[in-house]
């Protein structure tokens, strides 16, 4: 009898991102290279909560690859679960920088707002729909009276 064996595909990696950010008063600003596949978006009532929006949009950088300029504010959220995140958020201006685990994190959760090259990221990925505000999966067919700039 032989059994053939399937050889498991090679995993490979994609390629990095070279992006740069900052918050809007100018206090914290930083240099990462991100997995532009890792963007995505979240609906949990956290996010919801911690953004005052609908839903909040990250990257994921790999912490070999960040590097922050300034001292941001960190809260501490504890989940349902235990686990405890680490969100850091300017002292002056409020902007939310990133989101990692509390302790030796092997990655930051950028939040997209602040990267100078957020054009380039499209989501990938929603989680946690099952809180999303019934409107925010789709927002074009709200219908909306749309303008390029406030009226």
């Amino acid at each position: 009898m032989i059994v053939a064996i399937a050889a498991a595909a090679p995993r490979v990696e994609a390629p990095l991102m070279r992006i740069d950010g900052r918050c809007h008063c100018g206090a914290i600003s930083y240099e990462a290279e991100v997995e532009p596949e890792t963007t995505g978006i979240c609906h949990c009532t956290d996010c919801q909560a911690l953004t005052g929006t609908a839903f909040r949009v990250t990257v994921k950088a790999p912490a070999e690859h960040f590097v922050l300029r300034g001292k941001p504010t960190i809260y501490l959220k504890t989940a349902e679960s235990g686990r405890k995140r680490a969100h850091a958020f300017c002292p002056t201006c409020g902007s939310p920088i990133y989101a990692a685990a509390a302790e030796n994190p092997n990655a930051y959760g950028l939040r997209i707002g602040l990267i100078r090259q957020r054009k380039e990221l499209r989501p990938r990925k929603a989680i946690w729909c099952a809180s999303a505000l019934p409107w925010s999966t789709n927002l074009d067919a709200l219908a909306l009276d749309s303008h390029d700039r406030q009226p």
